[in-house]
C-alpha cells in the first residue's frame, strides 16, 4: 500500500494553484476542499457544479449547505470542511492564514491533522515554507511563479482611474462612499463586501465581469483570492481595523490585495487613490519582487478537547502548543463565550453529560459576526443551548421571530450592516438542521431576509 501523497504548492497571487487544485479535486473520485471565505466557498462551487453537475457537488459554509445526497466534491469554509468524511483528495487554500491570531488556529489544524486518503494539497504564500517544512516534514513542496507582471503606478486621483479598476477600501462606510463618487462622476460600479448574501455578491460580480461596468469597489475580502478581471488595484487607506486594534496592513496583506491585479497573463498594476497615503518603497519593492519574510509561528489550539465536564473541556482548550514554531493566539469568540457561559450555575447544571458539554461547545461555536462587545452574543448562544438541552430543539417561532426582526431595510448604513450581520447568525442557526423543526422553511426565511 502506498503512502498518500501530501503537496504544498506555493507562490504569490496569479499563479494557477486553486485553479490547480480544483483540476485535481475534480480527477479524484471524491474530495474536499476549504477555503478562506464563503465567497470564495461560492464561486469555486459553481465552476465544480458546471463541471460535474449539482447532483454531486455540496456547498459547506457556516450560513449555507447544500449537501446532496450523492454529493462527491465538497466546496467549504476552512471551519466548516466535514473531517470526518473520508475522500481521496483534500486540500485547504491560503495556507499562511495559519499564522492569523484570530482564525489561524483552524487553519493549522487543518495542516497537521487534515488528510485525503490519496492525495492532500496545501495552496498558500512561500513566507509558510520554513514551518511547514519542519512541521510536515513528508510535504513534497513546489513553488510557482506568476503567471505575469505586477508594476507600482503610484498614486492617481479618482476621477483619473483607468477602466477595469478596483478599488479597496476597509470598512463598509468607506466603501459606500467611495462607490457613490464613482457613480457621480464615472457613471457606475460595483460593490463586493464579505458581508453581502451570495446572491446579491453574484450580481454585483455578474455586473462587473459583463462590463456593464468599469469599476469595482471592494473590501480586502477580493484580497482572498476572489477571480475578477482586474488591471489595476487602487488601496483608498493602508489601515484596517483588524477585531481587535487598528493597524497598518503588512507588506504581505498589501501583496494579497495588490495581486488581484493582472489575471491569467495579463499585466497588472496597483497604488493608492483619494486620501490614501503613498506606499512605503519598502512594500512596493517587496510586492514587485514577491520578496516576504518567513513566518517565524503559527496560531495553535488544541483540537483534542475533553468533553467529560465543562472544566475539563476549558482545560483542555488551555492546553500549550506542543513544538517549536506553534503558539497560542488570540482566545477566539467560542473559547471566550464558554469561560463566560461557565459561570453561570443553571449551565453548568445542564451540562452534566458528555453529550451535554459538546452541544454547549457547538452553541459557543456560533460565530459573532455582530461584534458588539457587549454580553448580547453570549445571551444568543445560552438560550440555543438551554431550548435543545430541554426541548431537543429551538422553537421555531422564537428562530423565525430573530429572523424577521432582520427584515427591516430602514435606517442609515450602520445600521443596515448590523442587520446584515445579525441575519448571518441566524443564517448559521438555521442551517443547523439538527437544532431546527422545519429546516428548509427556516433556512427559505433567513435566505430572503438576507436578500432583501
Amino acid at each position: 500500500m502506498f503512502d498518500a501523497r501530501v503537496r504544498a504548492v506555493l507562490g504569490p497571487t496569479n499563479t494557477g494553484k486553486t485553479h490547480l487544485a480544483i483540476t485535481r479535486l475534480l480527477a479524484h473520485s471524491s474530495g474536499i476542499i476549504g477555503f478562506p471565505l464563503r465567497l470564495l466557498a461560492r464561486e469555486n462551487y459553481d465552476r465544480m457544479v458546471a463541471a460535474k453537475g449539482e447532483r454531486y457537488v455540496a456547498l459547506i459554509t457556516g450560513e449555507e449547505k447544500i449537501v446532496p445526497p450523492e454529493a462527491k466534491w465538497f466546496a467549504c469554509t476552512v471551519e466548516a470542511m466535514p473531517l470526518d468524511r473520508r475522500v481521496e483528495f483534500l486540500a485547504v487554500d491560503e495556507i499562511q492564514l495559519c499564522a492569523d491570531p484570530d482564525r489561524g488556529h483552524v487553519f493549522t489544524d487543518r495542516l497537521l491533522n487534515a488528510r485525503g486518503m490519496v492525495e492532500t494539497m496545501f495552496l498558500g504564500a512561500e513566507t509558510i515554507r520554513p514551518l511547514l517544512q519542519r512541521l510536515v516534514p513528508q510535504a513534497e513542496i513546489e513553488t510557482r511563479p506568476r503567471l505575469s507582471q505586477l508594476t507600482h503606478s503610484g498614486p492617481q486621483k479618482l476621477t483619473r482611474l483607468p477602466p477595469r479598476s478596483a478599488v479597496v477600501a476597509f470598512s463598509a462606510a468607506e466603501v459606500y462612499a467611495i462607490a457613490e463618487a464613482i457613480r457621480r462622476r464615472r457613471g457606475g460600479c460595483a460593490v463586493v463586501m464579505g458581508r453581502l448574501s451570495p446572491r446579491t455578491r453574484n450580481a454585483q460580480v455578474a455586473l462587473y465581469q459583463n462590463r456593464e461596468v468599469d469599476f469595482l469597489v471592494a473590501t480586502d475580502a477580493i484580497g482572498m483570492g476572489l477571480n475578477m478581471d482586474v488591471d489595476h488595484v487602487a488601496f483608498a487607506a493602508l489601515q484596517k481595523f483588524d477585531g481587535h486594534k487598528p493597524r497598518q496592513l503588512t507588506a504581505q496583506e498589501a501583496a494579497q490585495i495588490a495581486g488581484r491585479a493582472g489575471r491569467g497573463m495579463r499585466d497588472g498594476t496597483f497604488g493608492v487613490t483619494g486620501d490614501c497615503p503613498p506606499l512605503p518603497e519598502e512594500i512596493v519593492d517587496k510586492i514587485e519582487k514577491h520578496n516576504f519574510e518567513a513566518l517565524q509561528t503559527l496560531a495553535w489550539r488544541n483540537s483534542d478537547l475533553d468533553f467529560s465536564n465543562v472544566e475539563a473541556l476549558l482545560d483542555s482548550l488551555a492546553a500549550p502548543a506542543p513544538q517549536p514554531g506553534l503558539a497560542k493566539g488570540h482566545d477566539a469568540t467560542d473559547h471566550i463565550t464558554l469561560s463566560m457561559l461557565a459561570r453561570d450555575a443553571e449551565i453548568r447544571g445542564l451540562a452534566a453529560t458528555r453529550g451535554r458539554v459538546r452541544l454547549l461547545w457547538e452553541a459557543c461555536q456560533i460565530p459573532d459576526f455582530r461584534k458588539l462587545s457587549d454580553d448580547s452574543h453570549a445571551a444568543v448562544c445560552s438560550r440555543v443551548f438551554r431550548h435543545i438541552a430541554e426541548d431537543g430543539v429551538l422553537p421555531d417561532e422564537w428562530v423565525l421571530s430573530q429572523i424577521a426582526l432582520c427584515g427591516s431595510t430602514e435606517g442609515d448604513l450602520d445600521t443596515l450592516m448590523a442587520r446584515l450581520a445579525n441575519i448571518r447568525v441566524w443564517s448559521y442557526v438555521a442551517a443547523r438542521s439538527d437544532w431546527v423543526k422545519d429546516a428548509a422553511n427556516v433556512q427559505g426565511e433567513a435566505r430572503k431576509a438576507e436578500d432583501a
